[in-house]
């Protein structure tokens, strides 16, 4: 749900939907869930550098659909898709475009969100975490699902090793760097700033992330 960041973005005519807000902004460990309509371009900026922005989006009409990371490398075969190649939904349509990266990268389309096994394992139970976040965030729309699915983790520097091990390093996004993605249909979209404080995912502390939705 758009937080009060947003509110000056929005105006009200009776007889009409309000205006999608132009701006969001994600707080440090938290998430927000917002609509989009197709053609929408939405940009997803780091604003401090070195924070993880997870994203999910879900489709509700004609049918429960939401993007699948696996559906995505399949589809694309390639761990994460290059500018001008989409991410696809479960049943295998285009949800969003990636149109513009101006980051250096890498992304990450392997890890799942944080939860709070994670935490519980390094010794801190009840710790934010992105899992919770996404279903919060969904149902502020009033939406649900019977699971949460794998993100897309712009920003994070988790690239698979020559011996096949998975290692999460430290950010390499700076301060302002960003992605564009169109959105191919209607969709709903969560986006959190990762909660992982205790390793150097986030350059070790956590900050916020903007979204930019450009409409015509």
């Amino acid at each position: 749900m758009p937080g009060p960041d947003s509110a000056d973005d929005r105006a009200h005519d009776p007889g009409r939907a309000a205006p999608h807000p132009s701006r969001i902004v994600v707080p440090p460990q938290s998430g927000r869930a917002f609509q989009v309509a197709r053609g929408d371009l939405i940009r997803i900026v780091d604003p401090q550098g070195q924070q993880v922005a997870d994203l999910w989006a879900i489709v509700t009409e004609p049918a429960l659909d939401w993007l699948s990371t696996a559906q995505t490398r399949d589809v694309n075969e390639r761990l994460f898709p290059v500018v001008g190649q989409a991410f696809y939904s479960a049943a295998g349509q285009p949800l969003l475009t990636l149109i513009e990266d101006a980051s250096p990268g890498p992304h990450d389309m392997l890890f799942p969100a944080c939860n709070p096994g994670l935490y519980a394992r390094v010794g801190l139970p009840g710790h934010p975490n992105c899992h919770d976040n996404f279903l919060n965030a969904l149902a502020s729309r009033g939406l649900a699902l019977p699971f949460v699915p794998d993100p897309v983790d712009f920003f994070q520097n988790s690239p698979p090793q020559p011996d096949g091990r998975l290692e999460v390093l430290a950010s390499l996004n700076p301060p302002g760097g960003y992605v564009r993605l169109r959105a191919e249909c209607d969709l709903t979209l969560v986006v959190t700033a990762c909660s992982i404080d205790f390793h150097p995912t986030n350059g070790a502390v956590c900050t916020e992330i903007e979204v930019h939705i450009e409409r015509d």
